[in-house]
């Protein structure tokens, strides 16, 4: 059974695009490079055909694995959601309690996460520590380098 993942609507378009762009654009182009390829003679010995049928093979995985993703996707209406704890889709300030600093999150679903931009997965050892605490409420979190300590400042949505 496939993982129900959370999503915007911005980011359920976008999935939705990258799959058409596969299917609409990549598919037959991969099909077209093949046969390209088996016009270029004995199929034994053809670098050429073997490299476009294994793209073909990758692209059709991803494929599968984008449609599977989006017939499990929910879009979340934002504007039910509790703003006094940490969820899918808030906007968390936090402070770790050892450096002082303070950053800034979203936690989205783990397809969406950039954490450059600020964007992180629900999945990720601080996402899931993140979830269900309130604002002034403490996080320990276990990373691969220790135990971070987090205080959440503040809560919002977008």
């Amino acid at each position: 059974m496939s993982k129900v993942s959370y999503y915007t609507r911005e980011g359920l378009h976008s999935l939705k695009e990258e799959l058409n762009q596969l299917k609409d654009i990549e598919r037959p182009a991969a099909s077209n490079a093949i046969g390209e390829a088996r016009d270029k003679g004995d199929l034994s010995e053809n670098a050429e055909y073997d490299a476009a049928k294994e793209a073909q093979g990758m692209l059709e995985m991803r494929i599968s694995k984008l449609e599977a993703v989006v017939a499990n996707a929910r879009v979340i209406d934002e504007s039910q959601l509790d703003t006094t704890k940490v969820l899918i889709h808030s906007t968390v300030k936090i402070k770790n309690q050892t450096t002082g600093a303070i950053m800034t999150y979203k936690l989205v679903a783990q397809s969406e996460a950039d954490v450059k931009t600020g964007l992180l997965s629900v999945d990720s050892p601080i996402g899931k520590g993140l979830l269900g605490k309130e604002v002034g409420g403490h996080a320990e979190i276990q990373v691969p380098n220790g135990t971070m300590k987090f205080e959440i400042v503040e809560i919002s949505r977008d």
